[in-house]
Formats: structure tokens, C-alpha cells, sequence
């Protein structure tokens, strides 16, 4: 049975455009693909990059109507553009009609000025799904990173980490390995503090919230840490543990785009299908000028044919029941 991955094309004064056209290049069978966007816009890029449209002639397109855009600039019409593509791709998603959504990169303050009430592709999938709790895992080589948790401020992602937070980032990460496919999972806890607080000399987190969280937890699941920081993520990429349980953004983040940024693909879990996508942005300040790379977008692609029919079935068999 034959993968059928949407692809939303992002804000068309960005790099989605292209760098979704570049990765489908490396596709001689392009019959798994559905493209969601500007069907005019995507075809002046193609002109831009000097790709032969009969390459894309057969592919299936639904267009998403709208106006002329300039690159690299925030407008509303490309907001609107990018908003609508991502809500047709999770209707879609939802009927059944493809196994899983890549959305290429869009504008938060584009959004805004179409009008949107969400401030991003997550709040938007999670609310128009139903979706009760949606996590987000990045996955860069054998690296796998969750994140307990992303865009709060940091000292208030420090009050965050309290014991039973930390023992639901626990049972997310299960829950995530399970989706991909990987039953009973090695789970790491970054520490919070440098060198994961010294006993207490830095910080007491670890010693109040993060290790009892660990020691409830560890009868059930496959838990270990609080680790430091500073050398968990380089043990996890070397495969000793399946994934890292991050307490605050830039802490997974750091460890995830340093090791390889290009390569970097976020993965949301809990929706009822698979969403992969980028793990960079617009980038309007190259927009247009035909020089993107597509690593990450093909990346995204890979990851979506990969556990597409997997997280399905999984979503089925542990959060659906």
C-alpha cells in the first residue's frame, strides 16, 4: 500500500515553495503527493528555478485561490494563503484522503493579519482534530528530542518543572516512542540546573520535582536522569537512549540544531494522523532568489513516508481506544 503524504506549501512570500519543490525532485513517482497551496504561485517558482513543469504536470494540486505576492515580505493575502492550506490539509487528513500532513514553514504575524485566531500550525491542528494533548518531538539522526515544555518564557518554564509535570512529559515520551513504533522505550531526563544541580548547590529542582517524578514513574516506564544537560543529548544521538525528555525550549532545541540543523524535523504526536515538518522558518530575507536549501523540508518528506501508517495504526491502538 502506497503512503499518501499532503504537503502544505507554507507562506508563499517564503522559501516553502521552493524547498517543496526541490525535495519532490528526488521522487521519480510522485502519484503519493498531494500539494496544497497557490497552484499559480508554486508554477512561478518552478519558472524561478528553472525546473520543467512537466515535471509537476500529474501531481495532484488543490489550489488555494489568491492574489499576486512579493517575496520576503509579511501580507496579508499570504497569510491568508498559507492559512487556508494548512486547514484544507487537515481536512483532508481527516477524511482520510491522505496518511499524513508536512507543512512547509509559515508567518505568525501573516496569520495574524488574515485574520486567524491561531498563532501557529500546532494550535490550529490541535483544536480543528480535537485533539486533547499534543506534544511535539524533534527527531535529527537517531536523536529524539520531546519537550515538556516550548513558547512560555524561561523562568516561567523553570516554574513549570514541578513533579507531576514532569511525570506527564514522562508518560508523553512513551506515548511518542509507542506512536513511531518503539514499545517500551529508553527514556532520559534532562536535569534542570548545571550539572544537574550539584546536589542542591545549584538549584534543588532536581532533588524536589525531577527525581521523585523519575522514581514514581520508574516502575512503569523505562525512565532514567535527571542527566546534566549538557552531555544527555550527546548520549542519546549515540543510541543509549531512545529519547530525551526536554524541560525547556531552547535546551532541546540547542542540542537538536547544533548536532545537525539542516537535518532537524519536528513531529507532532497525539493528532489523529501524522504532522512533520521544518524545523526553520520563512526565511524571507533569501525568499525568492532560488538559493534555499531543502534539506529539511525532504527530511520532513522521509520522516512522513516513514511513520505515517505506523502513528496510525498506534493512534488507534493508544489514544483512541
Amino acid at each position: 500500500m502506497m503512503t499518501k503524504i499532503g504537503i502544505t506549501l507554507g507562506d508563499p512570500a517564503g522559501i516553502g515553495y521552493e524547498i517543496t519543490a526541490k525535495s519532490l525532485l528526488n521522487y521519480k513517482n510522485k502519484d503519493r503527493f498531494v500539494l496544497i497551496g497557490n497552484r499559480e504561485h508554486f508554477l512561478s517558482v518552478l519558472d524561478l528555478l528553472k525546473i520543467d513543469r512537466k515535471y509537476f504536470e500529474d501531481i495532484e494540486f488543490i489550489d488555494i485561490d489568491g492574489g499576486r505576492i512579493e517575496f520576503g515580505k509579511v501580507q496579508e493575502e499570504a497569510g491568508r494563503i498559507s492559512y487556508k492550506s494548512v486547514e484544507k490539509g487537515i481536512e483532508i487528513a481527516l477524511k482520510g484522503e491522505i496518511d499524513a500532513l508536512v507543512t512547509a514553514p509559515i508567518n505568525k504575524e501573516s496569520w495574524q493579519r488574515a485574520g486567524s485566531k491561531f498563532i501557529d500550525h500546532t494550535t490550529m491542528l490541535q483544536e480543528l482534530t480535537g485533539s486533547k494533548d499534543v506534544g511535539t518531538v524533534f527527531e535529527v539522526k537517531r536523536l529524539k528530542i520531546i519537550f515538556l515544555t516550548k513558547h512560555i518564557s524561561l523562568i516561567e518554564a523553570c516554574r513549570q518543572v514541578k513533579k507531576e509535570n514532569v511525570k506527564r512529559g514522562i508518560m508523553m515520551a512513551d506515548q511518542a516512542l509507542k506512536m513511531l513504533g518503539i514499545d517500551n522505550g529508553k527514556i532520559a531526563v534532562a536535569a534542570l540546573n548545571p550539572h544537574g544541580g550539584e546536589g542542591g548547590l545549584f538549584g534543588r529542582e532536581e532533588i524536589d520535582e525531577i527525581l521523585p517524578a523519575i522514581k514514581e514513574m520508574e516502575g512503569t516506564y523505562n525512565v532514567y536522569g535527571p542527566f546534566p544537560a549538557d552531555s544527555i543529548f550527546h548520549q542519546a544521538s549515540l543510541g543509549y537512549y531512545d529519547i530525551v525528555l526536554s524541560l525547556y525550549h531552547d535546551q532541546g532545541h540547542i542540542a537538536a540544531k547544533t548536532y545537525d540543523f539542516d537535518r532537524t524535523v519536528s513531529l507532532n504526536i497525539g493528532l489523529p494522523f501524522l504532522r512533520t515538518t521544518v524545523d526553520h522558518g520563512t526565511a524571507f530575507d533569501i525568499a525568492g532568489k532560488g538559493i534555499a536549501k531543502e534539506i529539511s523540508m525532504l527530511e520532513s518528506i522521509k520522516k512522513a513516508i516513514k511513520y505515517a501508517l505506523i502513528y496510525k495504526e498506534n493512534y488507534y491502538k493508544y489514544i483512541k481506544k
